[in-house]
Parts: C-alpha cells; structure tokens; sequence
C-alpha cells in the first residue's frame, strides 16, 4: 500500500471534513510518500513550498543547471554560491543564480571544507529535480 502525506492548509481541511471520506480522492500538494521499508521520500511536487523555509541554499552556475536537471550531483566547479555554516550532509535547497528552486539534495560536504576543494570534488549530493516531472510524470500523480 503506497502511503502519501499531503501538504494542506488548516482552513481547507477543516472544509474538507463537510464532505465523506469516499467522496475525497485527496486535497493538498504532495509532500512525500513512505516506502515498503518505510522511509519517507520527499517529492519534487513539494519543492515550492520547501524552497520558503530552507535554512540551507546552494546556487548552481549556468553550465551546470542542465546536468543538475538531468540527476546529476554538482561538483564544485558548477557551484555558484552557498550559504555559510552548511553542515556535512545537511538537506539543501538548489536553486539556479537567477533564484529559481530547481530542486534539492544533501551537501557533501560542509561549507568551510568547500573552498579548498578540487573543481571535480562533490558538493550538493542530487536527491530531486524539476526535471523529474519529465522523466517520471506518471508516477507523481
């Protein structure tokens, strides 16, 4: 059984009690889903809102926004900023240098430890992109 936790606000939920239970497919953005060994994975559908209230952001270069997209990790040499006191495998948000969310992952490494890093080195671990609303649009409905 897929279990999905959903995003509401307090104010539709509480209309959303008017009606039946099997009159409700669902309401609210998807927020995640939790697996057969039940690890809860967050979905990409979420990011908008996720994006808001991220502590930790990393701004990605231009020739390295498409192979984010394509579900690659960055390495520093496509890394464009950060935000500083970013711990070691901390979730951050990803966004282009323009500002838009373009989705999200887990540093590699801690902020400080980045500087000194080679151009091939990981930084931002790839966990979800907006691109996966191409690559896999059946499975996010």
């Amino acid at each position: 059984m897929d279990q999905r936790v959903y995003y509401v606000s307090e104010r539709m939920m509480k209309t959303a009690t008017n009606f039946g239970r099997e009159h409700l497919l669902s309401i609210g953005t998807c927020v995640g889903r939790f697996t057969k060994s039940e690890k809860f994975h967050i979905s990409i559908t979420f990011l908008d809102y996720l994006a808001q209230y991220a502590s930790y952001k990393v701004w990605v270069k231009p020739q390295s926004e498409m192979g984010f997209l394509y579900g690659n990790n960055i390495i520093k040499s496509g890394l464009g900023r950060m935000t500083e006191g970013i711990p070691q495998y901390a979730g951050v948000v990803v966004y282009s240098m323009t500002d838009i969310p373009l989705g999200f992952g887990v540093a590699a490494q801690p902020t400080d430890v980045c500087k000194d890093l080679d151009p091939g080195a990981n930084v931002v671990l790839h966990q979800g992109d907006v691109g996966e609303y191409l690559r896999v649009e059946d499975e996010l409905s």
